[in-house]
């Protein structure tokens, strides 16, 4: 998909399902020479580093390009995650959770050896950008939105293949529960928030995270037009009526199991 594409594809992405803000473009780096000339990097330029979430807030609320490279990253998950070092024996002995978060170390230690992680070495970093305009080829998109928007991109994705998302849902680290699974498996996932992604990233109580892979977009785009051409468009109308009145397929396929329904 052409850059051009990809924008106008993001532009009525956000038009469909109102979004607050532009999904981000997510593009793991392999060199620093895939790092775009108009690219932030925190160290560098700004004299600190950042948690990762805060960069993708930069992209979400102020449209900049970031480019987090090991050395601009301020929470390691990400780091671990994205297999930009090898994780330290006390991260695989959960130490990091244990006994703040997890109440004893066997569970600690069962939660780090199940993080998702990417092959070390395999990447350098990680560059984040608003869709609608990002310079470069994502890998996958991100959409930030409200539980009501995220079941219309749910209904959009059975609308293409008739498949529901299967995913793992964790309270940490959704910097890499959104983005790893999206990388290794081609699918897409739902993430919540973490606890620093929304007390220090500016991430709202209502909203949710919805990946994919940027092959997937104007599928999705095609299927939120094809639901809105047959009366199953976003926003939806509100009502609170028993009895309401059923499209011909439910009834049909409810009075083929008994149920009665008035004419």
């Amino acid at each position: 998909m052409e850059l051009e594409s990809i924008h106008e594809n993001a532009k009525r992405l956000m038009e469909i399902l109102r979004l607050r803000t532009p999904p981000l473009a997510i593009k793991m780096l392999k060199s620093e020479a895939e790092i775009p000339p108009n690219a932030v990097r925190p160290l560098r330029n700004m004299g600190h580093h950042l948690d990762l979430c805060q960069a993708f807030a930069m992209s979400r609320w102020g449209g900049k390009t970031i480019a987090m490279l090991k050395e601009d990253m301020w929470c390691f998950e990400p780091v671990v995650g994205y297999g930009l070092a090898e994780p330290p024996q006390e991260f695989l002995e959960g130490e990091n959770r244990y006994p703040f978060s997890i109440m004893t170390r066997e569970a600690a230690r069962k939660w780090a050896h199940s993080f998702p992680r990417l092959k070390v070495g395999e990447y350098v970093g990680i560059l984040s950008s608003p869709l609608v305009k990002c310079t470069f080829k994502p890998d996958l998109f991100i959409t930030y939105c409200d539980p009501s928007q995220l079941t219309q991109l749910l209904i959009a994705k059975n609308c293409i293949d008739g498949e529901d998302i299967t995913c793992r849902l964790g309270g940490h680290a959704a910097c890499v529960y959104a983005v790893v699974p999206v990388l290794q498996n081609k699918q897409c996932v739902v993430a919540s928030p973490c606890r620093g992604d929304r007390r220090i990233a500016m991430t709202q109580y209502n909203e949710i995270i919805f990946s994919a892979p940027i092959e997937m977009l104007r599928e999705f785009v095609k299927a939120l037009e094809y639901l809105e051409e047959h009366e199953w468009g976003y926003p939806w109308m509100f009502e609170l009526k028993p009895e309401y009145e059923l499209s011909n397929n439910y009834a049909k396929i409810g009075e083929k199991m008994g149920l009665k329904y008035n004419k």
